[in-house]
């Protein structure tokens, strides 16, 4: 009878500390690294895969219902990135390691997510940054560099560039003004007006690395800005010919848009609380 009793008892206790899930709607914070070089961008397009597609049937899949995100950018098809930021409500039972965890397992090997952190209900990746980091990577040695090749702008052979005829050029974009010019977006109706906080230009043997911190950026900024200082690097234009190009506000004005495989965000800052 004390034993019936004893595992009466026990069963009692096991259902009172079995309490169900909960599940929550909560604002999400990722942190996002891609190789691009599948996808048609971030941005969520119909009949067409891109990242933001790919992570938001994930997460729909894990919450049984559907879930939007927004990116802290639009990288264009092609183009990588290191650190991308996303946010947006997720209803989960989970913890955030756990939903880190479940994304991974379903997403593509060139898609990882590497951080996931609750968020303030008002906290919107796009809207709430403060300034983005994006590098291009330049090769311009005489052997392919085949296991480099979908991260860099592979010059054409026999083209040389000169470092300090670029940075000079650079000089003159660094600030706030209106990018026009170095807008791919011709329908652009918003201002062009942003603001470059640095460009550094450095050489590591066959690589030449340009590193762009600003504000913000327009359509392919990054990329026009990366095709005309190489022009410049080239001889083929005057550094002191990016004035000429911003007050002109023209798209035809400024160089090349250097090929996608070479651009990666590489950092989204947020203000610091």
């Amino acid at each position: 009878m004390q034993d019936k009793r004893s595992a009466e008892d026990n069963r009692h206790r096991e259902n009172e500390s079995y309490v169900e899930k909960e599940m929550i709607m909560q604002n999400y914070r990722f942190l996002i690294a891609y190789d691009g070089t599948r996808y048609h961008g971030w941005e969520h397009k119909k009949d067409v895969v891109t990242i933001q597609g790919k992570i938001e049937s994930v997460l729909s899949l894990m919450a049984g219902e559907e879930v939007r995100i927004n990116g802290a950018g639009r990288t264009d098809a092609g183009v990588h990135a290191r650190a991308m930021v996303a946010s947006g409500p997720v209803p989960t039972d989970k913890t955030p390691e756990e939903i880190r965890d479940y994304m991974n397992h379903y997403l593509p090997d060139d898609i990882c997510i590497l951080e996931v952190t609750p968020a303030a209900e008002r906290f919107h990746a796009r809207f709430n940054a403060k300034g983005k980091h994006y590098r291009y990577t330049i090769y311009r040695g005489r052997l392919k560099p085949v296991f480099d090749r979908k991260y860099v702008w592979t010059l054409d052979e026999g083209e040389t560039i000169d470092c300090e005829r670029m940075r000079k050029a650079a000089a003159y974009l660094v600030g706030e003004h209106d990018f026009k010019s170095f807008c791919g977006n011709k329908q652009m109706k918003k201002s062009t007006v942003r603001k470059l906080f640095a460009i550094d230009i450095k050489e590591d043997g066959d690589y030449v690395i340009l590193d762009f911190h600003g504000a913000g950026f327009l359509q392919n900024m990054v990329r026009i800005l990366t095709g005309t200082l190489v022009e410049v690097g080239a001889g083929r234009m005057e550094p002191a010919y990016m004035e000429e190009v911003l007050t002109g506000r023209c798209r035809q004005l400024a160089g090349p848009t250097a090929p996608p495989q070479g651009l990666c965000l590489m950092q989204v800052d947020y203000e610091k609380k």
